[in-house]
């Protein structure tokens, strides 16, 4: 059913990383390549790591799932980066990807696009080496938990960073604005918060199975974020071309990201 909620079990149990990846980021028919959230992913990443001065010592990236193109941009401006997932095999498949491990998604070619996008002369397997020195290790966390991190317990780090993570362990909007406290709690006081959600989203498909997503909009998004303690430092939205055969996929009909910085815990 379209309303039932895609719990962490469920995850753990049937979420298959390679199938995600190929049918979300192959280069020549990913759902997530052809409708143009890849390409402005690397923008807006970008530009919060270089046009907006984003950096610092540690920063966790929560829920990264199978993908690793979000931390080649913040391996050059922090010293660590912890991530962080619910899931055995996304840690385990992300792992593998930071080492290219043979048989994992082929990251080569989004890696020469931040090469050329940062403009200073790396080639892909220097970007491999300084990704992988950065990358320090990978935790489990349960971002529905008051203590995401628990029984572990981390000093709040300078930056978070959640892509496609928080709607996904959500059932409805209240749900999300619990998630987005709970890893607040993570973040200093003037630490960056990094997000970008994909919005009026239900469902995406991996593998022939369907998960459950909240539904998000432009507004709710600025009142949550505001709302858990944040002044928002940049905002942006990018709708996607109506396509029957990809909304079969995922139903969304824009990406979201947005940088904000830490002004207060929330209320």
């Amino acid at each position: 059913m379209a309303d039932t909620f895609t719990d962490k079990d469920t995850y753990q149990d049937t979420f298959n990383p390679h199938g995600y990846l190929c049918t979300y980021y192959d280069l020549k028919d990913g759902i997530l390549v052809v409708d143009g959230f890849l390409s402005f992913a690397l923008k807006k990443l970008h530009e919060a790591f270089t046009k907006h001065g984003v950096k610092g010592d540690v920063l966790l990236h929560i829920g990264h799932g199978p993908v690793i193109y979000q931390d080649l941009f913040a391996c050059e401006v922090f010293k660590e980066i912890i991530g962080a997932d619910c899931t055995d095999r996304n840690r385990e498949y992300y792992e593998k990807s930071l080492r290219n491990e043979p048989g994992t998604f082929d990251w080569t070619d989004v890696i020469k696009t931040v090469c050329e996008m940062e403009g200073k002369g790396k080639t892909v397997e220097e970007k491999r080496e300084k990704l992988r020195n950065t990358v320090t290790k990978t935790i489990r966390c349960d971002v529905t938990k008051s203590k995401p991190t628990e029984p572990l317990v981390l000093p709040q780090v300078d930056c978070i960073m959640t892509h496609l993570c928080l709607q996904a362990a959500s059932k409805d909007q209240e749900a999300y604005r619990n998630v987005l406290r709970n890893i607040s709690s993570l973040l200093k006081p003037g630490g960056c918060l990094i997000i970008t959600e994909v919005l009026n989203c239900t469902y995406y498909h991996v593998g022939g199975r369907r998960f459950s997503s909240a539904s998000l909009n432009k507004e709710f998004m600025k009142d949550a974020i505001t709302e858990a303690g944040y002044t928002i430092l940049d905002y942006e939205v990018m709708f996607r071309k109506y396509d029957k055969e990809q909304y079969e996929f995922s139903n969304h009909d824009s990406t979201l990201f947005v940088l904000a910085r830490k002004i207060r815990d929330s209320l």
